[in-house]
């Protein structure tokens, strides 16, 4: 069993408020969790108006599946919010007994 870890680091260049964040992130966590089965939660960057980080999770019986699991999710980030720009993530993977 694998457990995959995305750690998306976004940029919100147009946002002025936390409740202009918390409006953008609600939206982006809502259509990640509907699209695919994963885990997906704000983690760092919590007071910070114009950056965000968040965490998703996939686990898998096969660590290949849990990657391109984890690579449509950043994909789909990219493409779905057009006032949150990616500045980078990174994948790591944890084998689960």
């Amino acid at each position: 069993m694998s457990i995959g870890v995305l750690k998306v680091r976004l940029r919100l260049p147009e946002n002025d408020s936390l409740k202009g964040k918390r409006r953008v992130l609600k939206s982006i966590t809502t259509q990640v969790g509907n699209r695919f089965n994963v885990s997906i939660a704000e983690v760092e960057d919590q007071d910070l108006w114009q950056l965000a980080t968040l965490g998703i999770v996939c686990l898998s019986t096969d660590r290949r599946h849990a990657d391109q699991i984890l690579s449509k999710v950043a994909e789909f980030i990219s493409s779905i919010r057009g006032d949150a720009e990616i500045l980078d993530y990174e994948v790591e993977f944890l084998n689960a007994l």
